[in-house]
């Protein structure tokens, strides 16, 4: 059950109670329940077991883990809010932090303990805002955070005294009122026609009337309102039949139904459009039939826009939808529906967040495009890989697990190989149509015979040109937001540097500013250096927002979308775009990796990729890897239905051996020569990593207590240990970074070696001058 605890005076927190026994806490007073707050517990039993083992993994603890799965509805709590004081004049009162806060309370309504601390640097802010208080230029108050509220929809029914019999009285004595009579007589029109309950906006709508009218024959005593809960998100519309699967599904789905008897985890590795979805639909409908649930795990949001409308189409009202684009009263009722086991939520799609709702009887958890970076969390903890977690979640149901991928992680490839999951090959593209022929095209030689166009050279314009005159669309891919990723000075060389992290600020055209793709600060576009003054300025490197305004120039009768991080803010933003692009409004869609997974365009003839080389020269030890499945994904997406497609890869190393294996589609070769590497350089999957992370704003302090860390690991794991280095970010947010990695062989206890790393942790954080520093441990921080 969850409860509610007091601290302090005013401060209110919600626990959930995990186990019940009888030893008082030592060393400190428990604190009284203030109220248990449920009827009947919002959590199962299985779910609370899924969340003690990405506890004991990942470590981190069960309140990060239980903070993570549940909707911020289900977690009452209060915070001080500070609020000015609207008759408080006089300035001259305040000292200097004192300002700092009245002066933010200007331009914000109001603000919490966090902001605060924020914007005087200063942990203890309690004593400054009581000396605030008794000069009477602020206010507090405690705020709950929201709760669910249900949605209720307003019907209206005629006062039970009105038998048939009464009726003709009825309208009689409304013989003066046309508009209510009017209302009266559509409303019986209506009850006819639907037999069902009626609503007030119908009603309003049908009779042409107003709410007025309605309202006054409620007062009148002879209309009465009531209302019925509902769900936010509902499906309306007809469900299809299945698509008749061709004889390679037909064969692949046998398959995997053969290795599932003998596996509980198998690995579909078809190449792009050869069909996967419509594989997984037909695995869906035998585990529907046999009363079970689905977990259908997608890395984007964008991915679930496309994909909702495709299993809606074939299961209707069964499929449920969670992600954070959801408002939270939504994810409130797909999270109620689950857990009472409701027709509505047999299929459940999401992102990472979904396997942490309530399951009860999981038959099947399908994993599509399962090598993508975005099922890790890096950031706040608990910092699972969905997929793994996806994979102990379905043996704790005793239910199976499909990774899906035209690009497997190298990781899940060796586990396939090694006979640990079962593998189901894919190789025929759906309709026979062949893979996109990808061509390499040497940017170092056009820039030297004047051939290039702003970031284009004269093959790739040449391509784009033709494929429109041919109306067919185009995808051009570049991973990087905004206009251009570094202003500088000509004269002196000087960037604008954001004031809260080490990188240098992005120029957005869009809003002319400069931003922080870090921690969001942004700021008007200078037009001379801030060092300097000289006005000449220069904006170096390429984004998404940059390509769009060059093709508007270069390509000024095509239609031009741009899908990335700033184009699909909204709850409908990325609808919105995939829509547009679907229905051939667009003609040409710049965008960044959203567009490389798993979306089915079928008028795309042509992908361009504007620089390969940005993505190969990463410093990561899976940059290859990620490049390879990078581009053979975002090259998929070309020619999908009827001819094949083509695919121009932009690059000034055309001899690079991904690109070579990226144009030959040899994944076998890139999975052996990487394995090769990580076997020689100690990486996984052969062994495992675990990274640590000290922040604080004091730079000192963070270097003294990563030169202790770096001493103790080194004595424990020896050779195993990386570093300590700094990242090439070494600051965000105004704490400064320092990390260490630890490598773990194969013959090591990785259950020992987490044991060895908890006790450094737990000596760590018993020295006085190391509390106050963040201690972060990632496991398989890949």
């Amino acid at each position: 059950m969850r409860v509610a605890v007091e601290f302090g005076k005013s401060k209110i927190y919600t626990g959930l109670v995990f186990e019940i026994h009888k030893n008082p806490p030592k060393g400190y007073d428990a604190k009284d329940i203030h109220q248990i707050l449920d009827e009947t517990p919002i959590v199962n039993e299985i779910q609370l077991q899924h969340w003690k083992w990405i506890s004991d993994y990942y470590m981190c603890t069960l309140g990060d883990v239980y903070r993570a799965a549940l909707p911020s509805a289900f977690l009452l709590e209060s915070e001080t809010i500070i609020l000015k004081n609207e008759s408080f004049t006089d300035e001259s009162l305040l000292d200097n932090d004192q300002f700092l806060i009245f002066e933010a309370l200007q331009n914000h309504s109001q603000l919490t303990i966090h902001q605060t601390v924020e914007i005087i640097g200063k942990k203890t802010v309690f004593p400054i805002l009581n000396s605030m208080i008794e000069k009477e230029a602020i206010t507090l108050k405690e705020q709950i955070y929201e709760q669910y509220t249900p949605k209720l929809v307003k019907y209206v029914r005629i006062n039970p005294i009105y038998t048939e019999d009464k009726l003709e009285e009825l309208l009689e004595s409304l013989s003066r009122a046309k508009k209510q009579r009017e209302a009266v007589l559509s409303y019986f029109q209506l009850k006819i026609s639907t037999k069902k309950p009626i609503k007030v906006t119908d009603l309003i709508g049908i009779s042409m009337t107003s709410a007025a009218v309605i309202k006054a024959l409620v007062e009148k005593e002879i209309l009465e309102f009531y209302f019925i809960q509902m769900d936010r998100v509902n499906f309306k519309g007809e469900t299809s039949d299945f698509k008749k699967l061709n004889e390679y599904q037909q064969k692949a789905f046998e398959e995997i139904k053969k290795t599932f008897e003998e596996k509980d985890t198998s690995l579909l590795f078809g190449i792009t459009s050869s069909g996967k979805t419509e594989v997984y639909v037909k695995l869906i409908q035998e585990v529907l039939d046999n009363g079970e649930q689905v977990l259908y795990l997608l890395p984007e949001i964008a991915l679930t826009t496309q994909l909702i409308d495709r299993l809606q189409n074939y299961f209707g009202e069964k499929v449920a939808v969670f992600h954070s684009k959801y408002s939270m009263n939504e994810r409130v009722e797909v999270w109620n529906n689950v857990l009472n086991f409701s027709s509505k939520a047999q299929i459940i799609i999401g992102a990472r967040s979904s396997l942490f709702l309530p399951y009860s009887n999981l038959g099947l958890i399908i994993v599509d495009e399962e090598h993508e970076t975005s099922y890790k969390q890096f950031d706040p903890a608990p910092r699972y890989q969905a997929r793994d977690a996806a994979i102990v979640l379905a043996k704790m149901h005793q239910a199976k697990t499909l990774l899906g991928s035209a690009t497997p992680s190298i990781e899940t490839y060796q586990n396939a190989i090694e006979d640990k999951y079962g593998l189901i090959r894919l190789d025929r593209r759906y309709g026979n149509v062949l893979l996109p022929e990808i061509e390499l095209v040497n940017i170092k030689e056009k820039h030297r015979k004047k051939r290039m166009n702003g970031h284009f050279s004269d093959r790739l314009l040449a391509l784009i040109t033709e494929a429109l005159e041919e109306k067919e669309q185009v995808i051009l891919f570049q991973n990087r937001r905004g206009f251009s990723p570094i202003v500088e000075c000509k004269t002196c060389g000087i960037s604008p540097q954001c004031p809260n992290c080490d990188v240098s600020l992005t120029y957005h055209k869009f809003k002319n500013e400069l931003r922080c793709h870090y921690c969001s600060h942004h700021q008007a576009m200078q037009y001379s250096c801030g060092a300097c003054g000289s006005q000449e300025l220069n904006t170096k490197g390429f984004g998404t927002e940059q390509i769009e305004l060059e093709l508007k120039e270069l390509l000024p009768d095509a239609t031009i979308g741009r899908m990335d991080f700033d184009t699909t803010r909204g709850k409908y933003g990325y609808q919105k775009i995939i829509g547009q692009f679907q229905a051939q409004e667009i003609d040409i869609l710049v965008g960044t990796q959203m567009l490389s997974k798993g979306l089915d365009f079928s008028n795309v003839s042509l992908v361009g990729v504007l620089n390969a080389d940005h993505m190969l020269n990463f410093p990561d030890f899976r940059a290859h890897e990620r490049s390879y499945q990078l581009m053979v994904q975002v090259s998929g997406r070309a020619g999908r239905t009827k001819k094949r497609g083509k695919v121009a890869i932009q690059t000034f190393n055309p001899y690079h051996q991904i690109l070579q294996q990226v144009s030959t589609h040899s994944y076998e070769e890139m999975f052996k020569e990487q394995l090769q590497e990580r076997w020689q350089y100690h990486y996984p999957p052969y062994y495992r990593m675990v990274k640590i992370v000290l922040k604080h704003r004091d730079f000192n302090k963070v270097n003294h207590g990563m030169l202790w860390l770096g001493k103790a690991l080194v004595n424990v794991f020896k050779t195993n240990v990386l570093g300590p280095t700094t990242p090439s970010v070494s600051r965000i947010r105004n704490q400064y970074i320092q990390q260490v990695m630890i490598k773990i062989p194969p013959t090591q206890s990785l259950k020992a070696t987490k044991e060895n790393i908890q006790r450094i942790k737990n000596v760590f954080q018993a020295v006085k001058d190391f509390r106050p520093i963040k201690f972060i441990v990632d496991v398989d921080n890949y």
